[in-house]
């Protein structure tokens, strides 16, 4: 992952953070089309010895489509379980915007 925009750029560089990181994920479940769960080293906090943060992505079949739910552990700090609340809700913003233009 590489921070690009100028206020992501900012806020790392204040932190102390990197610009960018190496996703490390180990897959723990796979169920095609239905559930997907792994988990995600958080290595780059400063400060924060590394740690294993487990994701769970769920696919609920509907009638208006495909309903995806995704639940992950809190982090250390709460601060930073609402620093990857607002990553993963812009994060799939953009996933919705992309979708939304391929179906016209």
């Amino acid at each position: 992952m590489t921070a690009i925009a100028p206020p992501q750029i900012e806020f790392m560089k204040k932190v102390g953070m990197p610009l960018t990181t190496e996703a490390r994920v180990r897959y723990t479940e796979i169920v095609p089309r239905k559930r997907l769960a792994y988990t995600h080293l958080a290595d780059f906090i400063p400060g924060v010895e590394p740690y294993h943060v487990a994701h769970l992505v769920e696919l609920h079949p509907s009638a208006q489509g495909v309903r995806m739910v995704l639940t992950f552990d809190a982090m250390h700090a709460e601060e930073w379980t609402q620093r990857a609340v607002m990553g993963w809700e812009s994060e799939l913003g953009k996933l919705a915007k992309v979708i939304e233009a391929r179906a016209g």
